[in-house]
C-alpha cells in the first residue's frame, strides 16, 4: 500500500482523520493543564500571611481555658477580610466547623485530597478557594487548618465547561462545526460537478465539462473519464442522427422522381386507381421523411433555442387552430383558460408536440374533445381527452415508439406515419417533461397527460 498524497482524495480523507485525532488528543493533554481547578503552590507573600494567622490561632487556643469554646470563637472569626476564615481539621480528617453547603464540600474534598502539611497548596472549588494544610498541636492533639475565601473573579470559562461536560461537548461541535463543513463542502464539489454533469447527459447535453477535471487527483482522472465518455456519446449521436438525415435527403431524390414520372404519365394517360394510389403513398412517404427529420434534428439540438415562454401565447394559437380543425369535421371542442405560468424551453418544438396531440385526439374522436389545465408549485399539466376508440392496455406504453401503429384504430387509411408521438415525446422530455396515455378519459377515450416544470 502507497502512502497518501494530499493532493488525493485517499490523502486528504487520511489527513482530515489524523488531524480529527491530533486535536482530540491535543484538547484531552491541554484542558489538563489549563484546569483552573488543579492545585498549585501558594505565593510566598500569602504563605507569611496565613503562616502567621495559623501561629497565632494555635497560641490563642492552647492558653485559652476553654478550648472548645475557643473553637466555636475561631468558626465566627474573621481575618482581615470579610470572607476570610480558618477551618480546623482533626487527625482523623474531620472538619470541625458548622460550616454547610458548597463551601463544607469544597473543604471535605481538599482535606481528603491534600493532608500533607509540608506541602501546603491552593485549589479553587467553584469560586471557593481553599488552601492548606497547616499543621498545629492543640492539647496534645494534631490538627490541621485550611485557610478559605471566595475568589474575586468569576471562573473562567474553560472552568465552567469543565464543569458541565454537556456543555463542553456542544461547545466543541459548535467550535468544530464551520471547519468540518467547510472540509466536507471542499471533499464533495467534485462529486457534486460530476452529478450536475451527468444530470445534464441524462438531459440530452452532451457537453464536455472542463472544470470536471479539477480538484483531487481521482476526480481529475475520473472528470476526465466522463468528458471522454461525453465526447464518445456525442460522436456516436451525432454520427447516427448524420446518417439518418443523410439517408432521409437521399431518399427525396427517387422520391421526388417518382412523382415526376407519376405526373408525366397521369398527364399522358389520365388518372387511374394506381396513379392515385402511387401519389397517395408517394406523399405519406414524403411526410415521413419530413418527419424523420425532424426528429433527427430535435434530438441534435435539444437544449438549444430555449427561452422564457409564457403559457397563453403558447396554447391560443393551438386552441385557435384546434378549433377550426374540430368545427370541419364535426367535433366539439371545449378547453379551459390557459393558466398565467411560464415555461422555459424551444417553442417550436412544444408547439409541435402539443398540435400533434390535440389533432389526434380531433382525427380520432367521434364527437368530443377537451383540453384540460391544472397548476401546482413546480409544474403545470395539461389534459387533453376524447371519445374515440382509445388504445388497449398493453399498448399505451408502445404508441410513443417510432413507426408503432395500432392495428385496432390506426392503420394506415388513418394518415399517420407513426412518428407524431415519438417526435411528441421527445420534445416533452428534452424539456424535462413527462407524458403518458392512459384510458382514464372522462370522454371514454384516450387520455394524453403531460406535465412540464415551471418557471418560478
Amino acid at each position: 500500500m502507497k502512502l497518501p498524497k494530499f493532493n488525493s482524495f485517499y490523502g486528504r480523507i487520511f489527513a482530515i482523520f489524523w488531524f480529527t485525532i491530533l486535536m482530540v488528543l491535543l484538547a484531552v493533554l491541554g484542558l489538563q493543564k489549563l484546569d483552573p481547578r488543579k492545585s498549585h503552590s501558594i505565593n510566598s507573600s500569602a504563605l507569611h500571611k496565613i503562616t502567621h494567622l495559623v501561629n497565632s490561632v494555635e497560641l490563642e487556643l492552647n492558653h485559652s481555658s476553654s478550648p472548645s469554646r475557643a473553637l466555636k470563637t475561631l468558626e465566627r472569626r474573621r481575618f482581615g477580610s470579610k470572607d476570610f476564615r480558618l477551618y480546623l481539621v482533626n487527625s482523623e480528617g474531620s472538619l470541625i466547623s458548622r460550616e454547610h453547603g458548597a463551601k463544607r464540600q469544597a473543604l471535605q474534598a481538599m482535606a481528603a485530597e491534600y493532608s500533607n502539611t509540608q506541602e501546603p497548596s491552593q485549589k479553587l472549588y467553584g469560586r471557593y478557594m481553599v488552601a492548606g494544610p497547616f499543621p498545629i498541636f492543640v492539647n496534645g492533639e494534631n490538627y490541621r487548618i485550611y485557610a478559605g475565601f471566595t475568589a474575586k473573579r468569576s471562573p473562567p470559562l474553560l472552568y465552567l465547561l469543565l464543569d458541565a461536560p454537556f456543555k463542553l461537548m456542544l461547545f466543541i461541535m459548535i467550535i468544530s462545526t464551520p471547519l468540518l463543513l467547510l472540509s466536507a463542502w471542499s471533499l464533495s464539489r467534485p462529486a457534486r460537478r460530476l452529478e450536475h454533469a451527468a444530470k445534464r447527459v441524462t438531459h440530452g447535453e452532451f457537453e464536455v465539462d472542463p472544470s470536471l477535471e479539477q480538484g483531487t487527483n481521482e476526480f481529475k482522472q475520473t472528470g476526465a473519464s466522463f468528458n471522454q465518455m461525453v465526447l464518445s456519446i456525442n460522436q456516436m449521436v451525432s454520427g447516427q442522427q448524420k446518417l439518418l438525415s443523410d439517408i432521409s435527403h437521399e431518399l427525396r431524390s427517387p422520391l421526388t422522381r417518382l412523382r415526376m414520372a407519376n405526373a408525366l404519365a397521369t398527364r399522358k394517360q389520365g388518372t387511374s386507381k394506381e396513379l392515385e394510389r402511387i401519389e397517395t403513398e408517394a406523399e405519406r412517404l414524403e411526410q415521413m421523411i419530413k418527419d424523420l427529420l425532424d426528429l433527427s434534428r430535435m434530438q441534435i439540438d435539444s437544449h438549444h433555442n430555449r427561452i422564457h415562454i409564457d403559457a397563453p401565447s403558447l396554447w391560443d394559437d393551438i386552441l385557435s387552430d384546434a378549433q377550426f380543425e374540430a368545427e370541419q369535421n364535426q367535433i366539439n371542442l371545449t378547453f379551459e383558460a390557459v393558466p398565467e405560468v411560464f415555461l422555459v424551453g424551444n417553442k417550436k418544438l412544444l408547439t409541435s408536440a402539443f398540435e400533434n396531440i390535440v389533432r389526434n385526439a380531433i382525427r380520432y374522436g367521434h364527437s368530443q374533445v377537451s383540453v384540460l389545465f391544472s397548476v401546482t408549485a413546480d409544474q403545470v399539466t395539461f389534459i387533453v381527452e376524447d371519445d374515440g376508440p382509445g388504445v388497449p392496455d398493453d399498448e399505451l406504453e408502445s404508441i410513443f415508439r417510432p413507426f408503432y401503429r395500432v392495428s385496432t384504430a390506426r392503420d394506415r387509411d388513418s394518415g399517420g406515419t407513426g412518428l407524431g408521438l415519438a417526435i411528441t415525446e421527445n420534445a416533452i422530455l428534452q424539456h424535462n417533461g413527462m407524458i403518458e396515455a392512459s384510458k382514464g378519459s372522462t370522454l371514454g377515450g384516450l387520455k394524453m397527460t403531460v406535465h412540464l416544470p415551471i418557471q418560478a
